[in-house]
């Protein structure tokens, strides 16, 4: 049987952030042979849909934008999800990277060839791609996540989801109820409460609270950031550092951590004046065990005269609205659903069969790993974005991910460049890695004891990296493909693959 023809040399698999800062490195070091699978029909990723009443982000627009791609038109300290989505759309026009995206293209499943080093792409409803190497860039913020709770399927009323919001539905006047009080849920409740809505807001876990120091960033700023491109780049290290300062508090139970706590409770004190509901929102775990909160409209919004506070446990959810654990229950026009993504922590987005028919899903099910997040044992050519233990505490995700994109980048040069069949990470390296890095983690404050979506059910962390986006930037710039990769091309040749400089 002869072997499949390849399609293209690299796939990567969606147009968010991750993807296209991909193809933006991949075009800036001289590749041009690659396509990106897009299940939507506009690039984007979580910014895209993400389209709630009041969407932002809660790191600063300087620091959440990639150093290869600044924009100078920020118009505020932190971006709301539009302008977000603008900056994705100016990279990809910039770039005229829409010639390589493909929309309407939902991949379902891949398959490596050993015998040929490609890898298979299902397409659902298309023909497979069959590619050299291929880039998971799905993100793990793309599919809605819902509690588990009982009877979510029974309520007959007006449903929504923050990720999958219904902007033709009307809050004016309505009976609205609200689960979830995380990082979607403080942005939504005040536009809700502004919008004339009853709110009735349902807390499992009240979040440490810190203000949102927001601001316009005049015209004649932006002009100095058109006119000298490296006052922006300067104005960028100052967020990285302040941010990575962060780090001392929020990653690790440390003296910083009271300070932390110090401040968002001072915060609470000057916001909230009834001392029994500055206790229900106080926090009994650490600052950081969970991701700190931004805002400054939140704790004003749960005082109004139209929302209202729930603390007691949800029992079910009824036909027509939420009953809590002491028998009550309230009716609603529409419950909203703020409960974040279905992170996959275990188990893979899609399913993915690597050599020897070995599947990725079943050697994550007690948990996701990789060698420094973006590459697995026995699943060749094959790179993740955003992988296991590369979640930021402090920082910006892009810092993280800009870092995995280059090494990434450097990684399928080499399969190109050198005609390797395949490179694989050898497993010894991977385990011991991994070792470390949960070592490492027992200390850190998300392992100190609270429930958050950064753990599994059996508190495996397999989400966040235990130190400051420096380390985890010297991490990737230290991957080293003669040590810890195979490389092979041909019929079973071993070639001595040199580890290029990544700085």
């Amino acid at each position: 049987m002869s072997a499949p023809a390849v399609d293209t040399t690299t796939l990567i698999i969606g147009a968010g952030f991750a993807g296209i800062g991909t193809a933006i490195r991949l075009l800036q070091q001289g590749h041009d042979d690659f396509v990106i699978l897009e299940r939507d029909v506009r690039p984007g990723g979580t910014w895209r849909d993400d389209v709630y009443p009041g969407a932002a982000c809660d790191i600063p627009s300087r620091l959440y934008s990639y150093s290869f791609a600044p924009n100078p038109e920020w118009s505020h300290t932190y971006s709301g999800s539009n302008e977000i989505l603008a900056y994705i759309d100016r990279m990809v026009a910039d770039h005229d990277l829409e010639r390589f995206i493909r929309y309407s293209h939902l991949a379902t499943g891949m398959e490596f060839d050993e015998a040929t080093g490609t890898w298979r792409v299902d397409v659902a409803g298309r023909e497979p791609i069959v590619a050299r190497t291929v880039v998971v860039a799905s993100g793990p913020l793309s599919t809605p996540g819902y509690p588990d709770i009982t009877g979510l399927d029974d309520y007959t009323g007006h449903r929504m989801h923050s990720a999958a919001w219904d902007h033709s539905y009307d809050f004016a006047g309505k009976k609205v109820g609200v689960i979830g009080t995380g990082a979607s849920a403080v942005q939504i409740i005040p536009e809700l409460v502004d919008a004339g809505a009853q709110v009735t807001v349902y807390q499992r876990t009240p979040g440490w609270v810190l203000p949102r120091l927001d601001r316009r960033i005049t015209s004649a700023t932006r002009q100095i950031y058109r006119t000298m491109p490296g006052t922006q780049t300067a104005a960028r290290r100052l967020w990285f550092w302040g941010h990575e300062s962060v780090a001392l508090g929020a990653v690790w139970n440390s003296p910083f951590t009271r300070v932390i706590e110090g401040v968002a409770k001072l915060n609470l004190r000057a916001q909230v004046s009834d001392p029994w509901m500055r206790r229900q929102l106080t926090p009994d775990f650490r600052a950081g065990c969970k991701r700190l909160l931004m805002t400054s409209d939140y704790y004003p919004a749960l005082q109004a005269d139209n929302c209202t506070l729930i603390t007691w446990p949800i029992a079910r959810i009824c036909e027509q609205g939420v009953r809590t654990v002491e028998g009550i229950e309230r009716h609603f026009d529409c419950l909203v659903f703020a409960t974040g993504f279905e992170i996959a922590k275990q188990g893979t987005p899609i399913p993915i069969r690597g050599r020897n028919g070995r599947v990725l899903a079943d050697e994550w099910s007690r948990g996701a790993y990789a060698y420094k997040s973006f590459a697995v044992s026995g699943y060749p050519n094959l790179y993740f974005t955003f992988g296991p233990n590369s979640g930021p505490g402090h920082n910006s995700a892009l810092v993280y991910m800009e870092a995995q994109i280059d090494v990434i980048v450097t990684a399928i040069s080499l399969v190109r460049d050198r005609g390797l069949k395949l490179l694989d990470v050898h497993r010894p390296a991977q385990n011991a890695y991994n070792r470390a890095i949960q070592k490492r983690l027992e200390r850190t404050t998300w392992n100190s004891g609270c429930r958050s979506w950064y753990l599994t059910d059996d508190g495996f962390n397999a989400t966040m990296f235990p130190g400051f986006a420096t380390q985890f930037i010297a991490q990737m710039r230290s991957v080293d493909f003669t040590r810890d990769f195979r490389a092979v091309a041909g019929d079973e040749v071993s070639l001595e693959v040199c580890s290029p400089s990544l700085a």
